[in-house]
């Protein structure tokens, strides 16, 4: 049996290819690959006879041929893999990657773990197979996925997060132990002795740091830490905003809050004012966030652009010499007071 087609549709065309250009514009396939590949050596004249020719045809060079010719092999992209897109921690800390990967003329590749492993590791595995230069990650584990990545040498910087046991991975973090130290100690001056830890899953590392450096403070100005005060797993608002009510409702409630998180952070100042607590109790949150000046929240502050910035030199000069020592580079917070925090405790 023949099938046949309807006429009206027309044959499918093939894409052109660089002895098209070359044949058109009157040139060697080598001069045509000079221009495309904005190499010297090639007259101006000549040089837009080809783009001419290539415009004509609609020919797109095809960088992924180019890299498997180069003999260093690279690509000139990389992969960023972050906890959430839509967090203006991570927003901050992709724009700056990008404006390092743009003065090295570099691709950048975004994904969204969303603090799902499996997820995470397809996105590594998908990444890798696309021949990605590097590739910085906000993960807490090692995994199988990433093992492979820098054995096909691939260069790897972790962000947020400091990883162990893995050759040739720079990480760059913030001091959030100190950061919290510093809070639990403002909070402290201010009167307050009832101090509430509301954070985020306990196996993500800077949850850890953060409560760690909430408990060290405590050891510090010599108090005693009531558990009854201390929240974790709190991943989503709903959780938040019922451990805030939890909080208030019990017989000795909190005088003040410690957010380690600044989606915690929002969700908890909802909540106060809702309860109408905003400015009765006393709130630090970690991490700025966008409007938290026009709210009056005062807050621990890393600086995501250095943390990207960093993340990003790091990455390339991995990329350049891989056989560099690891590296993990702690980047400073600062206190931004703006009243939330400087709310003393009534007698």
């Amino acid at each position: 049996m023949v099938e046949t087609f309807p006429e009206e549709l027309p044959p499918q065309r093939r894409a052109a290819t660089m002895r098209d250009v070359a044949s058109l514009a009157g040139v060697g396939i080598a001069t045509v690959s000079r221009v495309v590949n904005d190499k010297p050596g090639v007259a101006a004249a000549v040089a837009e006879r080809v783009k001419s020719a290539a415009a004509q045809l609609g020919y797109h060079h095809d960088l992924t041929a180019s890299s498997l010719r180069r003999a260093d092999r690279r690509t000139d992209s990389i992969g960023v893999i972050v906890g959430d897109v839509a967090n203006p921690f991570s927003a901050a800390i992709l724009r700056a990657v990008e404006d390092v990967a743009t003065r090295h003329d570099s691709l950048v590749l975004i994904g969204s773990a969303e603090q799902d492993a499996i997820r995470e590791k397809r996105l590594i595995r998908s990444l890798t197979a696309r021949r990605v230069d590097g590739l910085i990650v906000v993960s807490d584990h090692i995994s199988e996925e990433l093992v492979d990545a820098r054995q096909r040498g691939v260069a790897v910087v972790s962000v947020d997060r400091h990883i162990e046991g893995l050759t040739g991975v720079d990480s760059v973090t913030t001091d959030n132990r100190r950061g919290m130290r510093e809070a639990v100690h403002h909070l402290y001056d201010g009167g307050h002795r009832r101090i509430a830890y509301l954070g985020d899953l306990p196996e993500i590392w800077t949850a850890q740091e953060r409560f760690a450096g909430f408990v060290e403070g405590f050891a510090a100005i010599g108090c005693q830490l009531d558990p009854r005060l201390v929240r974790h797993n709190l991943h989503s608002e709903e959780a938040t905003h019922a451990a805030v009510r939890e909080l208030m409702a019990a017989d000795s409630p909190p005088t003040a809050i410690i957010s380690a998180q600044n989606l915690i952070t929002i969700s908890i100042r909802r909540e106060l004012r809702a309860l109408g607590r905003d400015s009765i109790i006393a709130h630090i949150g970690f991490d700025d966030f966008p409007l938290a000046d026009l709210l009056g929240v005062s807050v621990i502050a890393p600086n995501p652009s250095d943390i990207g910035r960093t993340a990003a030199d790091r990455l390339f000069a991995r990329i350049d010499n891989s056989t560099e020592p690891e590296r993990h580079v702690v980047l400073p917070t600062r206190y931004i007071p703006r009243g939330s925090g400087e709310i003393r405790r009534r007698p």
